[in-house]
């Protein structure tokens, strides 16, 4: 016997043809044509509710994916200008005192151009990370260079910062770099 290739009807109409059927028919054969009639149309119904779930599901994704997007989507390119960052903070300490003053304006224009990469840096969600002398060690933000006794401090605090590090929002981008006391607790 060949299958008939039937179209799923909506549940409006099959809630009316359940409804003719109490109507104009009485007997086991009404009944059990009523009963398939209201399996169909849970069944429906069930594939309905799903695919509603379905579509929420994607759009919540869909969501999120794009807000991800725009906080993390530059993390390459923030990444790739670090090293431009410490290249003029290197440039800034390399001037000799004595040099500062012959040099003022070629110093005040590495200045001013360190000053608007900080701008573009805070203007796309990135912070820098200064740790001070002192501090607890963090491994969440700091890398540990080195590890030294040195007295009067814990072991765990930072003895020495060699690099800043940078966060991109809630993300590490780099470390910072510093040495931490080794010394143990007496």
């Amino acid at each position: 016997m060949a299958e008939q290739n039937v179209e799923p009807k909506s549940l409006d109409e099959l809630e009316s043809e359940a409804d003719d059927l109490e109507l104009t028919e009485d007997g086991e054969e009404g009944a059990s044509e009523l009963d398939a009639l209201r399996a169909e149309r849970d069944d429906l119904r069930d594939k309905f509710m799903r695919a509603l779930a379905d579509a929420e599901n994607a759009r919540k994704r869909g969501e999120r994916d794009r807000r991800e997007a725009e906080n993390y989507g530059g993390s390459r390119l923030a990444r790739d200008l670090l090293p431009v960052y410490d290249n003029l903070q290197r440039a800034l300490q390399a001037i000799p005192d004595e040099n500062r003053e012959a040099n003022a304006p070629l110093i005040e224009g590495v200045e001013l151009t360190m000053r608007e990469l900080l701008n573009v840096f805070k203007k796309h969600g990135i912070e820098q990370i200064k740790p001070e002398i002192g501090e607890r060690f963090d491994p969440q933000r700091h890398e540990a260079m080195f590890e030294a006794p040195v007295p009067n401090t814990k072991a765990g605090d930072i003895i020495q910062v060699m690099g800043e590090g940078f966060m991109l929002h809630d993300r590490l981008l780099r470390p910072a770099q510093v040495g931490v006391s080794s010394t143990p607790a007496g």
